[in-house]
């Protein structure tokens, strides 16, 4: 099959709407590693459970991923009672229970009251959201907090492990076969010479708008300058009376919140099984490293340029679409090398 400008141009709607999901979750990666360090390996993990859930509420069934927020709730509950019994501090606890025991209870008894409904597409994205994003922060706070001063491949271990219990819980919860949900506004816009789909213009606003509202975060509010300042200086900022694990939470809120959103985005695009989203947050890994886990903008670019890589791969060699695309991240990190190498060179080695 030869490629003509109409295929050209179906190739790059695709790519750039499977890229534009890659740069959202290469900014979550790319947060929580500024924040706290840790590597989120998991974070393709929300981006099917977002996704799965979502096709489970259409089927106007109960999502078992509801049972799952309650027990994260309840151990996130319990862990943070032994902090605070061995710190010996007992205020807030009205806030803990508010945070990891009413609002689970409140979201289960919804989706078992709403699910059978048949709900707008709305109200189901909505429910999706509530029920996904805030096993995030319960993560963070129940597995990661108490490790929060350990080396970076301590922290990479435990993204790891939990990566592998979120997947094998994906098996139980939705089984072995994928799902794909109907595009939230379908057919094309005529423009020009093409066609542009309306689910690809609805990816690039959410996006831009995701985009523009965690600028307007970083830049204007008490937490969003916080938490840069956390990620530029750990002890410094506690020093000011910032809290570092505040921030931390913070920052996978926002990263489950970006990953869920994904999921419901790229799932008319592509079929979501339990197990993809192992594939998924490696590109948007590569993205982040493209950036040199340091840049959004770059990283944003990066995983664009992605997208439209694997897309124009699986046209001319579809059975090595992701060896070629991994490859990409050999020389990457080589160039990443040798750039790092240079900036710290000592002057002796510099001559």
């Amino acid at each position: 099959m030869t490629m003509n400008g109409t295929m050209a141009l179906i190739l790059a709607q695709d790519g750039l709407t499977t890229g534009i999901i890659y740069a959202l979750l290469s900014l979550s990666i790319l947060l929580v590693f500024l924040v706290t360090r840790i590597l989120w390996v998991p974070a393709g993990e929300f981006v099917t459970f977002g996704a799965l859930t979502m096709g489970v509420l259409q089927r106007h069934e109960v999502p078992a991923t509801v049972w799952l927020l309650a027990a994260l709730g309840g151990a996130t509950l319990a862990r943070e009672g032994v902090r605070a019994w061995r710190s010996g501090r007992r205020t807030n606890w009205w806030l803990m229970a508010a945070s990891y025991a009413v609002l689970p209870a409140v979201v289960v008894g919804a989706a078992i009251v709403l699910a059978p409904m048949d709900l707008p597409i709305f109200a189901q994205v909505l429910l999706t959201l509530a029920i996904t994003v805030p096993m995030a922060p319960m993560i963070y706070r129940s597995a990661f907090l108490d490790l929060a001063g350990s080396p970076v491949l301590v922290l990479l271990f435990v993204a790891v492990a939990v990566h592998y219990l979120l997947t094998g819980l994906g098996l139980v919860f939705f089984g072995p076969d994928g799902m794909r949900t109907p595009p939230f506004i379908p057919g094309r816009l005529d423009i020009g010479v093409t066609r542009i789909s309306w689910h690809l213009l609805l990816v690039i606003g959410v996006a831009l708008t995701l985009t523009g509202s965690l600028f307007a975060f970083f830049e204007r509010t008490f937490w969003g300058k916080s938490m840069r300042a956390v990620a530029l200086n750990r002890r410094g900022a506690r020093l000011v009376g910032v809290k570092p694990e505040t921030a931390g939470t913070i920052a996978f809120g926002i990263a489950g919140l970006i990953g869920c959103l994904s999921g419901i985005l790229i799932a008319p695009v592509t079929g979501i099984y339990y197990d993809s989203g192992f594939l998924i947050g490696l590109r948007g890994f590569i993205g982040a490293v493209l950036g040199g886990l340091a840049s959004f903008p770059a990283a944003i670019a990066g995983s664009i340029f992605l997208g439209l890589f694997e897309s124009y791969a699986s046209f001319f060699a579809s059975a090595y679409k992701e060896a070629i695309v991994f490859s990409l991240l050999v020389p990457i990190l080589i160039w990443r090398s040798v750039i790092e190498r240079r900036r710290h060179a000592l002057p002796d080695d510099a001559e």
